[in-house]
């Protein structure tokens, strides 16, 4: 009997039973995490960095772990534990992937100037979640505004005035220029600057500006329907 059973299919319950390791079976809708085994939950994460959702809290702990789950996915640092979401490592090389993981750094990394420098240049959009100090830093603003001029939203209202920085913001866009203070809105180089990039910002031109035929003419010549924005006057 034993010897007609040797060669025989394994038992269908057997077979069917569900393997908690195995990729094919991952569901959100799991009540427990399906990678509670470390080796697995490597490789989990180093194919898809947001699996570091799925793997137990231990392992949500585990650096070796959450570094591999960042260097795939830098936004998978929302899941790791409150530790690692405050060591410096991980999070470096969380923002080198995906400047937006900044979001899920602790309080003391999102006031780190070198943490939030990685990450602005990495995404501009990442300065809206770096701390009050660092969005009125000239030099986090300036690499933010080069990265993406409407990163400017987010710096400090002083850096909202200073000439340097809304120029950066412009040089490549132009539509910055709505985030920048009113006085620069009226300033003739900067809306220039604006203007020559895309047409649309003499929208957000001070009244003057907009009566100003230098500028206007600037506008048309790259959009030619933003005739509308022009003063009465012209």
């Amino acid at each position: 009997m034993e010897a007609e059973r040797s060669g025989s299919e394994p038992d269908d319950d057997e077979s069917q039973r569900s393997d908690p390791n195995n990729d094919e079976e991952l569901s959100e809708e799991s009540e427990d995490p399906p990678y509670l085994d470390r080796e697995a939950a490597l490789k989990a994460v180093k194919k898809d960095g947001l699996r570091l959702e799925f793997v137990s809290e231990e392992l949500q702990g585990d650096q070796e772990v959450v570094l591999e789950a960042v260097w795939e996915c830098g936004e998978a640092l929302q899941y790791a534990n409150e530790d690692l979401r405050a060591d410096k490592e991980v999070v470096l090389d969380a923002v080198r992937e995906s400047g937006a993981a900044l979001q899920f750094a602790s309080d003391e990394l999102r006031a780190d100037k070198e943490v939030v420098l990685v990450a602005v240049r990495e995404s501009g959009y990442a300065l809206a979640h770096a701390s009050d100090t660092l969005r009125a830093d000239k030099d986090v603003v300036l690499e933010a505004v080069r990265k993406n001029g409407f990163a400017l939203d987010y710096a400090s209202g002083s850096l909202r005035r200073d000439k340097e920085v809304v120029l950066e913001a412009v040089r490549r866009y132009g539509l910055p220029l709505q985030y920048a203070s009113d006085n620069l809105r009226a300033d003739k180089d900067v809306v220039l600057e604006a203007v020559r990039r895309d047409g649309n910002a003499l929208e957000y031109a001070s009244d003057s500006l907009r009566e100003d035929k230098d500028v206007v003419l600037e506008a048309v010549r790259e959009r030619g329907f933003v005739l509308q924005y022009a003063g009465n006057n012209l």
